[in-house]
């Protein structure tokens, strides 16, 4: 699941990445309850598919 992952047609480049780097992730923030993770050089490539609950933990870590 990647690419054609239903409904995510909505992938958001992470803010920490430029356009020169090569460790990028892209995540799609527009279906309820689950978080798409993918990697923005293979876009048709796997998703690693999260819970919302499972993703808000891990952002906070990174904030923090």
């Amino acid at each position: 699941m990647g690419g054609d992952f239903p409904g995510a047609a909505l992938w958001r480049k992470s803010t920490y990445s430029s356009e020169a780097e090569d460790a990028c992730v892209e995540v799609a923030h527009n279906i309820p309850g689950l978080v798409p993770v993918r990697d923005s050089k293979v876009p048709d490539g796997p998703a690693l598919i999260l819970t919302a609950a499972a993703w808000a933990p891990f952002v906070a870590s990174l904030k923090g």
